[in-house]
């Protein structure tokens, strides 16, 4: 029992430790982020694509840091009043650098929006995490298409791809915490995803996965 109780202590220490020089990093990483925003500002160089990768880098270590901070509390979760829409074109916007060499079309549209009761950091990490799993099933060339919509006080949201199916004996399992259809996966993504929009009080289902289509839908109660 004690060196059960040795271990879990420093198995909490070397988190600690870790988490602390991840963190020195990353402030790192946004403290140069801001310099070149800067320094661009200052010799007057005006580029829209710049200001959009620091501000999507910036907000990916905003992202990392919360993430990190679980690590300490399980309950860190800080939910504020956020526009539906703008939240939804960040997350999009974040997800673009998942694309890397494929060719991926993005078809975009919210049709209404209001706000909603979220924890920002960890509402974005679900859209990048659904975006970047679809952008993963798609081989070369497809679309990623994200609908938002207000209806009788729900905010839905539903994320689609038209890259390779979640075969039907496997769409069971996909929220279960550990399981993956990827070599490389942790089988992580899907269940903590769904795990953190619950405690926003929000629902993650997958509406249907064929060769067409696989699409996602959040939905979560409009204020």
């Amino acid at each position: 029992m004690l060196t059960e109780e040795k271990n879990i202590e420093q198995l909490n220490s070397q988190i600690r430790f870790i988490s602390h020089e991840i963190r020195n990093n990353l402030s790192i990483c946004d403290m140069y982020s801001q310099i070149i925003k800067r320094n661009l500002e200052k010799d007057g160089v005006q580029n829209s694509s710049i200001d959009n990768a620091i501000e999507c880098i910036q907000k990916s270590l905003q992202i990392i840091c919360a993430n990190i901070m679980d690590l300490k509390s399980i309950n860190n979760s800080e939910n504020k009043l956020y526009d539906f829409e703008k939240t939804v074109l960040k997350g999009v916007e974040l997800s673009k650098a998942y694309t890397e060499d494929k060719d991926i079309a993005f078809e975009v549209f919210v049709k209404n929006t209001t706000n909603i009761m979220i924890d920002e950091n960890r509402f974005l990490s679900c859209i990048i995490n659904i975006i970047k799993n679809g952008i993963e099933s798609i081989d070369i060339k497809g679309k990623i298409t994200v609908l938002g919509e207000i209806k009788d006080g729900i905010a839905y949201l539903k994320i689609s791809n038209d890259g390779k199916p979640i075969p039907k004996d496997k769409q069971e399992k996909i929220f279960e915490i550990g399981y993956t259809s990827k070599s490389s996966g942790s089988g992580l993504g899907l269940g903590i995803c769904q795990k953190y929009l619950s405690s926003m009080g929000a629902d993650l289902r997958l509406v249907k996965s064929g060769k067409a289509e696989t699409q996602f839908e959040i939905s979560i109660k409009a204020n």
